[in-house]
């Protein structure tokens, strides 16, 4: 009795199996690519041992890249402070030629005339201290 189980068994396996139906497999679209890979000179074996190199060449395209924004942000900052440079040069010759405007004596009179000091008229008078030599 177990044999004839067992054989049912099968029998149902081998119907089952029977009744699967394969799919049929997705079709390449035609380009380029396939075509190189699948009838080409590149194979699918010696892409996938070309990958290493694919990936350092990508990864030196980074760094590349990386290394070119960074040179752009630094010029950009040279230009920056090449501005704010000249900026501060006009205001020190500004400063400079105000000063020297400021301290000139008919400024200073302005000024001290304002405090209540007034310029002498008479000259100063040297003073000699007699005995001392």
């Amino acid at each position: 009795m177990s044999n004839r189980l067992r054989t049912e068994i099968q029998e149902e396996e081998a119907e089952k199996e029977l009744i699967v139906e394969e799919k049929p497999r997705p079709v390449a679209p035609e380009n380029f690519f396939t075509n190189l890979l699948a009838k080409g000179v590149i194979t699918t074996e010696t892409a996938t041992k070309a990958l290493p190199f694919i990936f350092f060449v990508a990864l030196l395209g980074m760094i590349y890249i990386g290394n070119r924004h960074l040179a752009e942000n630094n010029l950009r900052d040279i230009d920056k402070l090449s501005k704010e440079v000249k900026e501060l040069s006009w205001d020190y010759k500004t400063t400079k030629a105000e000063f020297a405007f400021r301290s000139t004596l008919s400024e200073v009179a302005k000024r001290a005339d304002t405090l209540g000091l007034k310029q002498p008229v008479e000259p100063p008078q040297k003073l000699t201290a007699e005995g001392v030599q």
